[in-house]
């Protein structure tokens, strides 16, 4: 029988694999919510990291515990453990190896794979080693494969309305800007609608603010909206049109007072003038004048760094080194697939950066308050088990500090290894420009919102890959558009997640329990 504390090195290996995958999230699930704004140039990639690592920790934390519950248990039946509670903890720390191995496979080849569907497919390997097939609760299983279809399908057809409405209403006329100012404070009030819709409505379990009445959610979602609204008419449109129509030197804080900015000129350069202040030295550093430069000088007096300086170094390299990739540089493949696509007006196109960014954040807080569970909901019932020595997990609550590791973890994951995915999702698979990014992230938030309140099963990563492919198919060049070689290989890879990470969990379960050991 289990005392409390025993096998205290299955709760040990939970906590590694547990990071492991939480790793696998970022690097793989929160480059969906950024690939696109980084592709079409509305953010810089070090830009997008450093706003998805704070928007994925905080819905994460704050948001994050609720949804571990189908992953703790909902996925084999957990009274089969009941006897023997020290295999529970087995399982789950065979799932999240399944996963895991899965998941950073997927990440290093830049393919985009859904992480819940990978931890479902190593919780269902774990349970029919364990148990057979009578242990899994197939019902959730074959909404899992039937997303696969609905997922992309539907997000595609509600991006390529999105996209194709805005081409109609303002990127296909000649004066574009002038028409997209107009229509901005509609769009952002739009926008602002259905993302606070989707953050209270779906993605807030911690906060309980889903249990509102539908009544409730909708006034503080369009109250929200009305503000934003009143913002973008009276300021931000202004701050725009002086930005892009009169090319007026602003800044972005300018755009909440700018009613009370005067009218400012860009200084023209002085060619001649810069000219003169340079002054032209030799390799040696002796500059036209016969003096010594000090800059240079003072370089000979620098002392090499010690191995200490050196080692921080590395380490920092290693650690940031995926913010340093260059993700919009693209083969001529690529160019070529993107060439046939319709290029707009470039300032009427800047209107929909912020847009975008704004979806994007929506996207990655609430994902970060749903997809954390794929990695927490095990550890969970690992810490559960080995604190309570019994497989009663249905109601385990969940320690703040499982939501915190779990969101470093995937922080550090997306800091280092997600530009892999973001590289394929904001330029691999088609041409991205803001108006486009804009409507595949409004797309995905729209139907991951819709379809899970109706109960269809629906994964972000299928949906935002949907998104992209129906975005390129309206961009004015059909099938040419599409990088149809990329998307074969992650059509593939969601077809493989279910069976690769399962028996790996399956395989590994099964070995252990069946091995001679020491009576």
């Amino acid at each position: 029988m289990m005392e409390v504390g025993d096998y205290t090195f299955l709760f040990a290996l939970g906590m590694i694999f547990a990071f492991m995958d939480s790793f696998g999230i970022g690097a793989n699930d929160v480059s969906n919510s950024f690939g696109s704004a980084v592709g079409s140039g509305a953010l810089n990639l070090k830009q997008a990291v450093l706003i998805a690592s704070v928007c994925e920790f905080l819905g994460a934390f704050l948001m994050g515990s609720s949804t571990a519950d189908t992953i703790k248990g909902g996925l084999i039946d957990v009274n089969l453990f009941s006897d023997q509670p020290e295999l529970l903890m087995l399982a789950m720390v065979c799932s999240l190896v399944g996963s895991s191995s899965w998941v950073l496979f997927a990440s290093s080849r830049g393919l985009p794979v859904s992480t819940t569907h990978s931890i479902v497919g190593a919780i269902t390997g774990a349970g029919i080693a364990g148990f057979g097939f009578g242990a899994v609760k197939w019902a959730g299983v074959g909404k899992i494969v039937l997303s696969w279809l609905i997922s992309p399908l539907i997000a595609g057809a509600v991006t390529a309305a999105i996209f194709v409405f805005t081409r109609w209403l303002i990127l296909q006329h000649q004066n574009s800007l002038k028409r997209g100012l107009t229509a901005l404070p509609f769009y952002f009030g739009v926008t602002i609608f259905i993302n606070v819709f989707y953050i209270i409505f779906k993605g807030s379990p911690g906060l309980s603010l889903s249990s509102l009445p539908i009544g409730a959610i909708i006034g503080i979602s369009f109250g929200i909206a009305l503000v934003i609204f009143l913002w973008s008419h009276f300021f931000l449109k202004v701050y725009l049109r002086r930005k892009l129509e009169e090319d007026e030197p602003l800044k972005w804080y300018h755009s909440f007072y700018v009613r009370a900015v005067s009218t400012r000129t860009r200084a023209p350069e002085n060619i001649e003038e810069l000219s003169s202040k340079e002054k032209a030295f030799n390799d040696s550093g002796i500059e036209a004048d016969g003096h010594a430069n000090s800059d240079l000088v003072a370089l000979d007096d620098v002392k090499p760094p010690n191995m200490f300086q050196r080692l921080f170094q590395k380490i920092k390299n290693t650690l940031f080194a995926g913010l340093n990739q260059d993700i919009t540089k693209n083969s001529e493949a690529v160019e070529d697939i993107h060439s046939t696509s319709t290029k707009y007006d470039s300032k009427t196109e800047q209107l929909f950066c912020t847009l975008q960014v704004l979806t994007a954040c929506f996207m990655s807080f609430a994902h970060g308050s749903n997809d954390v569970a794929n990695a927490i909901g095990p550890l969970t019932t690992i810490y559960y088990v080995w604190t309570h020595a019994n497989a009663d997990v249905a109601n385990a609550p969940v320690p703040a500090w499982v939501l915190a590791y779990g969101g470093i973890a995937i922080d550090i994951g997306l800091l280092t290894f997600g530009y892999r995915v973001m590289a394929t999702l904001g330029n691999n698979i088609t041409f991205m420009s803001p108006s486009r990014g804009f409507s595949v992230s409004l797309g995905t938030s729209l139907t991951v919102l819709t379809c899970s309140k109706l109960g269809l099963p629906v994964s972000s990563t299928h949906c935002i890959t949907g998104s992209t492919t129906a975005v390129g198919l309206s961009s004015g060049g059909g099938f040419k558009s599409i990088n149809w070689k990329i998307l074969g290989l992650i059509a593939s890879s969601w077809v493989f997640t279910l069976p690769a990470a399962g028996a790996v969990s399956g395989l590994l379960f099964a070995l252990i329990i069946n091995s001679p050991h020491k009576m």
